[in-house]
């Protein structure tokens, strides 16, 4: 499990592309490489990988193709910096919300306006998920616990505070790029409930 709240934006060393899977190396901090192993479970990206290779400051991730078609994961370039999260430990703050690293899917980016008055993201969601999402819900963006501010239809808006922004990679992506999405899965299972309940009322009368 994950807090949503970003504890480094680290680079990206290298992709490479195997049958069935890409693996991706990137450069932590000592704190993230604090007791880290192998086979332990880092956010990446918003996406859980699970740690293959430890060499020095160089960790290894594998992402098989389910995972890659998934996210945005399968739109990653060598030199990029990545969203980083190790996984949280017991009686941590929960800063944000709690996340599985279980992206839903991707979202379109539709207008990434960052002036000295304010930022904001807005995307546009596949309607399948876009009846999950809710204003001043939360939901995770490439890793992050945000609030949403508003929800059109199947676009979505978050405010993006300043520290939001100097500590994750949203300012380096731009209109017509994915973003990876996940749901809260409390609010998909009350979405899911509801629409069941009322579906098998209204076949009742």
């Amino acid at each position: 499990m994950y807090t949503g709240i970003v504890q480094a934006v680290r680079p990206l060393l290298a992709v490479t592309t195997y049958p069935g899977h890409n693996q991706f190396t990137i450069d932590l901090t000592p704190e993230l490489l604090d007791d880290l192993k192998i086979g332990a479970s880092v956010s990446v990206e918003g996406t859980c990988l699970s740690v293959t290779e430890i060499d020095g400051t160089h960790v290894k991730f594998d992402a098989m193709t389910a995972t890659l078609e998934r996210t945005n994961l399968r739109c990653f370039k060598a030199g990029q910096g990545v969203n980083i999260e190790r996984s949280a430990k017991m009686n941590a703050e929960v800063g944000g919300h709690l996340m599985a690293g279980h992206v839903a899917t991707t979202a379109e980016i539709v207008e990434l306006s960052i002036k000295e008055t304010g930022a904001f993201i807005t995307f546009r969601m596949p309607p399948q998920w876009a009846r999950y999402v809710f204003p001043r819900g939360f939901l995770g963006v490439n890793g992050c616990s945000l609030t949403v501010a508003d929800v059109d239809d199947t676009l979505v808006t978050i405010n993006l505070i300043p520290e939001t922004l100097r500590q994750t990679t949203f300012a380096n992506y731009q209109a017509g790029e994915l973003i990876n999405i996940e749901v809260d899965h409390q609010t998909m299972v009350l979405v899911d409930v509801v629409e069941r309940t009322l579906k098998a009322t209204l076949a009742r009368t």
